[in-house]
């Protein structure tokens, strides 16, 4: 896999119309996103399908599950901040969803 490639300020102001339901993490270089499901069960078998979006991507979540409620957060340490990869994982961790 390329090395990760840094967000231009271009690709920045883009996060918003490019990721709609993403926000950048308070205090971090990231962007972040809320999930919430039925109930646990239907929680732990989307964390696992983003485990193996996770895995083809080679790019790993920081990522925490209560209940129905699954919270990702998406940084690349390698970039030392947002780069291509997070967006990359984010776009498809949104095509796993009916809504996106």
């Amino acid at each position: 896999m390329a090395a990760p490639t840094p967000l231009d300020e271009a690709a920045r102001a883009a996060l918003a119309g490019t990721l709609p339901r993403w926000a950048i993490a308070e205090g971090r270089d990231a962007i972040r996103r809320g999930f919430r499901f039925a109930d646990f069960s239907e929680a732990f078998g989307f964390m696992a399908r983003v485990a193996l979006l996770a895995e083809k991507h080679d790019h790993h979540p920081e990522w925490s599950n209560v209940w129905n409620r699954v919270d990702i957060l998406l940084t690349t340490h390698d970039a030392g901040g947002l780069s291509d990869r997070d967006v990359a994982l984010a776009q498809a961790i949104d095509a796993l969803l009916p809504e996106g």
